[in-house]
C-alpha cells in the first residue's frame, strides 16, 4: 500500500527547492549529451524526490539518473518513473510552466500520477480507479484532509464555448499543425491554449481543454505523470497510429505520437 501523502509531499520538497533556485539571480545551464538543457533545479529535485522513494520498495527510473538496463527492468511489474523538472526550456525561459512529476507504473500503466507546477502552485492528484484532483496551494504544503479541500476533475464550467486544443509551447510541428486543422474543419472555429511541460495533459483532464495532440517525440517520464491524471479523471491517452493505450517500459523509452481526449 502506497502512503499518498509521501508521494505528494515529495513533489512539493521537490518544488519548493526548484522554486527557491528559479528565484535566484542566475543559475547555470549545462546541456545533455542529446543537447537538451540541465539545470542545478533539475539536479536537485531528482535527489530530494529519489531519497523520499527509498522509504517505499520500488525501483526507480528518472531522466536525471543513470538508468536499468531493459534486461533487468523489463523484471519490475511496480516501479517509479520521474521527471524532476518536466520544462526545463520553461524553466530557463521563466514562465512558470514546468512540473514535478512523479509516476506509479504497474504492469506498463501508470496508475498513480502527481504533477506540481510549484511557481503557480498548482497541484494534481491521479489514482486509478479512485479519481483526480487539483489543489491550488498558498504555499509549498499539503493541507490536512487534502481530499476535502481539492477539487475532482474535471471541473464543471460553462465558460468554455469553443472546442479548445492545448499544445507545446516550445516543441510545434507541422503534423500537429495539420491535425488541428482536420478538427478546425470538424468543429470550427477553435480554441487553442498554448502551454509547457505535462500541464498540457493536466488541463485535458481538468476540462479546460478538450484535447491534446502530441504528434512530436516525447520520452516516457515526461508522460507518466500527467497521463495517470488523464486517466483517473476519465481521459483517453492513447497511440496516434492504432488507438491504444499509451504504454510503459518499453525496450526503447521513446513515446509513440499520442492523443489525450475528452
Amino acid at each position: 500500500m502506497i502512503n499518498t501523502e509521501l508521494i505528494i509531499n515529495a513533489a512539493l520538497k521537490a518544488g519548493q527547492k526548484v522554486n527557491d533556485i528559479y528565484n535566484e539571480n542566475s543559475f547555470t545551464v549545462e546541456l545533455k549529451e542529446d543537447l537538451s538543457p540541465l539545470t542545478m533545479a533539475d539536479k536537485a529535485s531528482h535527489e530530494i524526490i529519489a531519497q523520499i522513494l527509498k522509504e517505499t520498495p520500488y525501483p526507480v527510473i528518472s531522466e536525471e539518473s543513470r538508468n536499468a538496463a531493459y534486461s533487468t527492468r523489463k523484471q519490475w511489474p511496480v516501479y517509479w518513473l520521474l521527471d524532476p523538472l518536466d520544462g526545463t526550456k520553461e524553466f530557463i525561459k521563466r514562465n512558470g510552466e514546468f512540473t514535478i512529476n512523479i509516476a506509479l507504473i504497474k504492469h506498463k500503466e501508470p496508475v498513480m500520477g502527481v504533477v506540481y507546477a510549484p511557481i503557480k502552485k498548482w497541484l494534481y492528484i491521479g489514482i486509478a480507479e479512485e479519481g483526480a484532483w487539483k489543489l491550488e496551494l498558498a504555499d509549498h504544503a499539503l493541507p490536512n484532509n487534502w481530499k476535502e479541500q481539492a477539487q475532482l476533475l474535471p471541473l464543471t464550467t460553462s465558460e468554455k464555448k469553443r472546442y479548445t486544443v492545448v499544445g507545446s509551447r516550445s516543441h510545434a510541428s507541422k503534423e500537429t499543425d495539420d491535425f488541428v486543422a482536420g478538427l478546425e474543419t470538424k468543429y470550427g472555429d477553435l480554441s487553442f491554449i498554448s502551454m509547457g511541460s505535462s500541464l498540457k495533459l493536466c488541463l485535458v483532464a481538468e476540462g479546460l481543454a478538450d484535447i491534446y495532440p502530441r504528434l512530436a517525440p516525447t520520452m516516457e517520464w515526461d508522460t507518466a505523470a500527467g497521463d495517470a491524471i488523464a486517466r483517473s479523471a476519465g481521459c483517453k491517452v492513447v497511440q496516434y497510429i492504432n488507438g491504444e493505450p499509451l504504454q510503459y517500459n518499453k525496450v526503447e523509452l521513446l513515446n509513440p505520437w499520442f492523443v489525450v481526449q475528452r
